[in-house]
């Protein structure tokens, strides 16, 4: 088959369809794990390395005058159709833990790319000389380092622990995005960035890219074999030789936007992303100097992802796309300037949104500032989808009428052609301006305390140079946050100067502050922020910390020390207490309360149990007029209770919308605690999976520091694992026991008090005696089994049923005492009772009773000063 245009073009409408669909994850990436990696590989394998293999295809040809015929298009569908069945296979196996998924998909892409390689080497070899055979070159090389690139993401797959998961981490997405993606955008723009300007080559274009080939390849292998090796220093020397490389085959293409400055949409957008490449490279090379290890580069990797995937190789192909798909249609310059001209609407106010935008949000800003300018250049980006449909259904139409049209007779004018269309407005330039500015305002006016606006520090710090004379100089001095201290901890300034603190939260995960006792104040700063703090002029002693809930009482305090002053003792951490609301224990809810539903819920058929637990800060009524900001999965005051089977698989998908670090881990599993129950940061996810190989109530509780605090903020709750041989019963309830410390109406937990067990009330499942307002229900003669976890954090249970007596007492996995028979008792012994369940934080178990007759039974903590504060609740059972 020929070369000729007709539909052939249509072979990249999948494009499209993975551009849309990273845009809808992109949308909901902070609900489900692995959403990052998928937002990643649905740009990198979905849009640009099949966009590569359709052009590259139609570049060889043009470049070589390859002969009409020289390969049946069908072959090339049928590469494109193995790749995307074998991209789709690794989309579902990757997030679906699926390695064999993952291994076919894998290897399906490799088939595809390396029959690609050897489509293009046929061509270049039966080729007659010409200009521009090392462009060929480029793409067969880049070809050949996409499998190998693979083979590193299929072992990745495979879940490798660190340090050799952040090694691969590296080469397999060094290979990928400076090998295969980097060498063919870089052996395709030398050529058609000219014909984008509409002007001119460079004389010297191809001398520089044959120049520049073998800095490009001996810097991908430098780059690759540093982290297998576990040599930074040569990724880095790797990263600049690559560098160097890119920036000689940028000289024709300087050269070329001299003579003629960017102005359309196609030159705009891929002019942006040259420019990020270099931009990408020297901060990776960067960070392989200054990470102390493979696992924190990996850790700190999003930048460097966002710059390499959305800055560079998403918009150089948006705008190559722009370009190529009205030319692909053909139908003569009239119908060429209707497509581009659908395609150039808004062009410079999104190419400056959608760089604009994403330039700020990569800076140390505040993380609802990070929010809101990321949402401006996803939208900004995300237009392009609907408009290049515009523009090649305008083409399309516009070919099919000038086919219909009758031939012109001899002797009538031209027909006219629509105008050329160019991007360039400098009102549109003003507007993406303007724009980003009302979004990154949004972000502060969401949030001016983690944007470092205080208000009162000008005030304080008069009042601060009062007391002392100043001398006119000023100590400046660097702190980082990290692992739960500032370092350094503590600091001499000369009384009379002025202080300023430069600091920089380098924790992987928490946000942090610092805040002095004289009022300054950092703001809350996200992972890899800073922040300057203007502390005034020293005039004595002044006390630090940090004031994110419970960090203070792990010890994250900063002293700032006049010269010469005495070092005092041990710091009290502690903090105050709080002016706490009081509870009236007497007190009853409202005709209108709704309280959490103690029925067990039912056991469900499936094997493979999803669970999305999402991390939200709820304000909520804890006891009848009493308000806490409660840290919670799921929106409840207690976490959701789960329920499966021995042998049962679960599936967790943590995403936290919180607002500081939080993690989960579930004592129902036996696996290593390192990745799955780690720390993530507000707006990241992770996937727990677990099989569930023994029977019990188990725990799961947030883990990160101070745990305490976390637990008692209501991030815990109960997984039951139903014995094999459990006998059914008439009613099952689930009773779980925590603690409250309050702090001020409304605030968070008293991470101080719950440090040392200063409880203000003990809850039965999050609320203050909501059993007794509404008592749980059964009938005189019913089989009723009552599951109980203490979660605690810090005090014991021992639950009991006024009135009654457990004949079967489950513990801790094992039979106290089943249907009136202990572990000793003869086979026909049916006569053993128990009082009470006694449980420490984190036990759990189950009892059995019946109710002899009607009456209101009450449940409590046979502990009676927790009963007397909240540990309680009633039976009533009727006829």
């Amino acid at each position: 088959m020929s070369t000729s245009r007709g539909t052939w073009f249509m072979r990249d409408r999948p494009v499209a369809i993975w551009l849309f669909i990273a845009f809808l994850v992109a949308l909901v990436h902070p609900f489900f794990a692995s959403s990052r990696w998928l937002m990643v590989h649905l740009v990198v394998l979905g849009v640009v390395t099949h966009s590569a293999m359709v052009w590259s295809v139609h570049f060889t040809d043009a470049l070589l005058k390859t002969k009409a015929g020289f390969e049946d298009r069908r072959w090339q569908t049928a590469r494109l159709s193995i790749f995307q069945v074998g991209i789709i296979l690794v989309f579902i196996g990757v997030p679906t833990n699926i390695w064999a998924l993952t291994l076919a998909g894998a290897t399906l892409i490799s088939v595809a790319i390396v029959w690609h390689a050897i489509a293009l080497g046929r061509r270049l070899r039966a080729a007659l000389p010409g200009r521009f055979r090392i462009t060929v070159r480029y793409y067969i090389i880049a070809a050949l380092l996409l499998p190998v690139g693979a083979t590193f993401g299929v072992l990745l797959a495979r879940g490798l622990a660190d340090p050799w998961h952040g090694r691969l981490l590296v080469a397999h997405s060094m290979v990928n995005l400076l090998g295969w993606v980097g060498l063919t955008v870089l052996g395709t723009l030398v050529t058609l960035w000219p014909t984008m300007l509409r002007t001119r080559m460079a004389p010297n274009a191809e001398s520089a890219s044959k120049q520049a080939l073998p800095i490009l390849v001996l810097g991908l292998v430098l780059v690759v074999a540093g982290p297998l090796v576990d040599l930074a220093l040569v990724a880095a020397a790797g990263v600049v030789a690559y560098l160097v490389g890119t920036l000689w085959v940028y000289r024709p293409i300087v050269t070329a936007a001299r003579n003629r400055p960017p102005a359309s949409f196609p030159a705009l957008s891929a002019g942006a992303g040259l420019l990020w490449l270099p931009i990408g490279l020297g901060l990776m090379a960067w960070s392989l100097l200054e990470r102390g290890s493979w696992a924190d580069l990996s850790d700190n990797y999003g930048i460097l992802t966002t710059i390499f995937v959305v800055g560079f190789a998403l918009q150089v192909v948006l705008g190559a796309l722009s370009y190529l798909l009205p030319v692909a249609i053909g139908g003569g310059p009239h119908v060429l300037r209707l497509g581009i001209r659908e395609m150039e609407r808004w062009a410079t106010a999104r190419v400056v949104v959608a760089n604009g935008a994403l330039a700020l949000a990569l800076l140390p800003v505040p993380s609802l500032v990070r929010v809101v300018l990321s949402v401006l250049t996803l939208l900004a980006l995300a237009l392009s989808i609907p408009i290049l449909g515009r523009g090649v259904y305008a083409a399309v139409k516009g070919r099919r009428a000038a086919a219909e049209r009758p031939p012109a007779p001899d002797g009538a004018p031209p027909q006219r052609v629509a105008p050329l269309a160019t991007s360039w407005s400098r009102a549109e330039l003003i507007t993406g301006a303007a724009v980003i500015a009302v979004g990154a305002t949004i972000g502060v006016g969401l949030d001016p305390t983690a944007a470092g606006l205080n208000m009162t520090s000008g005030r304080r710090e008069r009042q601060s140079a009062s007391a002392v004379t100043p001398t006119g100089r000023t100590t400046t001095v660097e702190v980082t946050a990290k692992d739960m201290r500032f370092h350094p901890a503590e600091v001499s300034v000369p009384p009379g100067d002025k202080l300023v603190i430069e600091l920089k939260n380098t924790d992987s995960t928490n946000v942090h502050d610092i805040v002095l006792a004289n009022g300054a104040s950092s703001g809350r700063l996200s992972p890899g922020q800073s922040a300057t703090v203007e502390v005034g002029v020293v005039d004595g002693d002044i006390d630090g910390w940090c004031s994110v809930v419970g960090h203070r009482q792990m010890g994250m305090v900063f002293a700032v020390r006049t010269t010469g002053a005495a070092v005092s003792g041990a710091e009290d951490t502690s903090g105050p207490a709080g002016a706490s609301p009081q509870i009236d224990f007497m007190k009853k809810w409202g005709a209108d309360f709704k309280g959490i539903d103690p029925v067990l819920p039912p056991l469900t058929q499936e094997r493979v149990r999803h669970v999305t637990l999402t991390v939200e800060d709820v304000k909520t009524e804890v006891a009848q007029g009493v308000l806490q900001t409660r840290w919670t999965y799921n929106g409840g005051s207690v976490a959701p209770v789960l329920r499966g089977r021995v042998g049962d698989t679960f599936v967790v998908t943590l995403v936290n919308n919180g607002s500081m670090a939080h993690s989960v881990d579930f004592h129902a599993s036996e696996i290593s605690p390192d990745v799955p129950m780690r720390d993530i940061a507000p707006g990241e996810s992770l996937e727990y999976t677990f099989t569930a190989n023994r029977s019990g109530i188990w725990m799961y509780h947030c883990k990160t520091m101070p745990m305490t605090a976390h637990i008692a903020a209501g991030m815990a709750g109960a997984v039951i694992i139903e014995p094999p041989d459990l006998a059914k019963v008439d009613r099952s309830y689930v009773i779980t026991q925590s603690e409250l410390y309050l702090s001020e109406q409304g605030g968070p937990v008293n991470a101080a008090k719950a440090a040392v067990g200063q409880a203000d009330a003990v809850m039965f499942n999050g609320l203050v005696n909501q059993y007794v307002d509404q008592p749980l229900t059964a009938k005189v003669g019913e089989r009723v089994r009552v599951w109980v976890l203490d979660i605690g954090p810090n005090r014991p249970l021992s639950f009991h049923i006024v009135g009654t007596q457990f004949d079967t007492v489950y513990k801790e996995g094992t039979y106290l005492l089943k249907d009136g028979r202990g572990p000793l008792d003869p086979p026909d012994y049916h006569s053993a009772g128990s009082q009470t369940l006694g449980l420490l934080p984190a036990q759990g178990g189950f009892v059995e009773t019946t109710f002899p007759e009607a009456g209101h039974y009450t449940m409590l903590n046979h502990i009676a000063g927790d009963a007397e504060i909240g540990a309680s609740g009633i039976f009533a059972a009727t006829k």
